[in-house]
């Protein structure tokens, strides 16, 4: 249940000069943190015609024989290929949830994430990593395609000013039809209140099963999470409309707040069993101070 009325959604003041700055500031301090040796473990690999050794397999017909190690055929009168590792580009899928559940709290849900959204972006950008942003609700809302380079961040809040709000949270069918549309497998980054009926688990499981590296971001806002609301009330859910009508009493709220750590413990235990990297956070945490956080743990620089 929402316990907020969604208000106007302003996103005019989201990216000014004062956020460009803090954006730049992260983006040196993660290339302290993120040196060649951790971009080397970083890129993704793929066997190839790149440099660095990685296995042998038998020669067979039609192979090029500029690839046959002739020592090991000295040595075990066996035909053997070297193979070896190339390089491909990283791709970074920013998956926001863009539900009407996200427009609720000071600052909205939505606000913040897409913050945080854009501060991912820069970073990854100025990486030259390419990085894709997929807003989503019930339905996928649209995509700015994936690119590379630190200029591509004015095309980033164009995009975030302008993306289109509402509809219910269905993580599984979207998540779904995200991994058939993009063929490039790569980082998913997942930021949500996860406030799907429908659970959290397929649609986690469906980017792992598909070679996707999920990494999840839950925000919440400190009203949701411990309301002070009392009294006879007509509680509205912002998502579906539906009208509750409860007596709030101070063991209703102590009840409340304890499913709702119990369905946060539960999203978070389920990454941890699954080495998905998990951060949670509230709208009242400094949007840079999570970055900074992200970063130092080595969530997202890795």
């Amino acid at each position: 249940m929402a316990l907020l009325t969604p208000r106007e959604d302003d996103r005019s003041q989201l990216f000014d000069e004062a956020f460009l700055k803090k954006l730049e500031y992260l983006h040196v301090v993660s290339r302290k943190i993120f040196t060649g040796g951790l971009r080397a473990e970083r890129r993704m690999r793929k066997v190839g015609s790149g440099i660095e050794f990685a296995d042998h397999r038998r020669y067979t017909w039609g192979d090029d024989f500029r690839y046959i190690d002739w020592n090991v055929y000295g040595r075990v009168d066996k035909l053997l290929l070297r193979l070896f590792e190339e390089e491909e580009d990283l791709h970074i899928y920013l998956l926001l949830d863009a539900s009407r559940s996200m427009l609720i709290g000071e600052p909205l849900k939505l606000h913040y994430a897409m913050q945080v959204t854009a501060a991912l972006a820069y970073v990854g950008l100025a990486n030259l990593d390419r990085v894709a942003i997929v807003p989503f609700s019930d339905h996928i809302h649209g995509r700015l395609p994936p690119a590379r380079g630190k200029n591509r961040i004015f095309k980033v809040f164009e995009f975030l000013r302008n993306v289109e709000v509402g509809g219910d949270t269905d993580l599984g069918a979207c998540i779904d039809k995200l991994v058939h549309q993009h063929k490039r497998r790569g980082l998913a980054v997942l930021i949500s209140d996860f406030y799907d009926p429908r659970g959290f688990e397929e649609a986690l499981n469906t980017l792992r099963y598909n070679k996707f590296e999920p990494f999840v971001l839950q925000v919440f806002d400190r009203k949701e999470a411990e309301p002070t609301l009392h009294g006879d009330l007509a509680l509205v859910d912002c998502e579906t409309g539906e009208v509750k009508e409860v007596t709030v009493s101070r063991a209703l709220l102590d009840a409340y707040t304890r499913e709702h750590e119990k369905f946060c413990a539960e999203l978070r235990d389920f990454c941890t069993a699954r080495a998905v990297p998990y951060f949670r956070t509230h709208t009242q945490v400094p949007f840079d101070d999570l970055i900074l956080r992200i970063f130092r743990s080595g969530g997202f620089l890795r």
